[in-house]
Formats: C-alpha cells, structure tokens, sequence
C-alpha cells in the first residue's frame, strides 16, 4: 500500500503540519475587507450630508446595515488571525504566549460584538437611535 512519493506526502504541510489554513483566510478576509471598504466609502460618497441624522437613518436600511454587519465580522476576524501570528512567532515564553491569544480573542470578540450591537440597534430601532 504505497502512501505516494515522500514529496507528495509531505507537500504543503510546513514545519507545523498546517497553516494553510491561516493563510488562505487571511488573504480572503483581507479581499473581503478591500470590496466592504469600497462599499463604505462609496455609500458615504453618495450621502447628502455627514450629519448625524443622516448617517443613522442610512444605517439604519437593510442595504447599509447588513454590509456594515459584514465589514465587522470580517474586520475583526482578520485582525485576531494577523495578531495571531505575530503573537505566535515572537513571544516565545509558553504562558505569555496563552495569555497574549486570551487577551487578543477576548479583545476581537468583545469589540466586534459592540460594533454589531450598536450597528443592530440602529438598525432595528429604525433609525431612532
């Protein structure tokens, strides 16, 4: 029962035996990020006025509030799965290490959640925030 060549057993499987997967959803979270980016600054572009009236009841349609929802989620994924590797190739002391990934996932996830509930209760409310 041949297993394949010792090259195709071991192809794409680096010094840890994975990674791939950081780094393809970091580029696809950074795309993401670039075409959510657009939208935001082109939907801004189009607005008559910068007020705070008129930002909120933008926000506050389905076709503002569901991207923006999707720019956050995205944001703050991306920004836990860059910290990640930073953190994990340059503190080399196991228990900062765990403390450094606690406090970064505690960070993203609590901040993320603020931005969706604020952007959820403007959007819910129906602009009367």
């Amino acid at each position: 029962m041949g297993g394949g060549t010792e090259i195709g057993r071991v192809r794409g499987l680096g010094s840890a035996h994975a990674g791939g997967h950081h780094f393809w959803h970091q580029r696809l979270t950074g795309a993401f990020n670039f075409a959510l980016m657009l939208w935001f600054i082109v939907s801004l572009l189009r607005l008559p006025g910068y007020d705070h009236a008129t930002i909120v009841a933008w926000l506050a349609t389905p076709l503002a509030a569901v991207p923006m929802l999707l720019l956050i989620a995205s944001v703050f994924y991306h920004l836990r799965i860059g910290l990640q590797v930073v953190i994990e190739d340059y503190v080399h002391e196991d228990g900062n290490r765990i403390a450094l990934l606690i406090a970064l996932n505690a960070y993203a996830i609590a901040l993320g959640a603020l931005a969706a509930f604020s952007v959820l209760k403007i959007a819910l409310s129906g602009g009367a925030a």
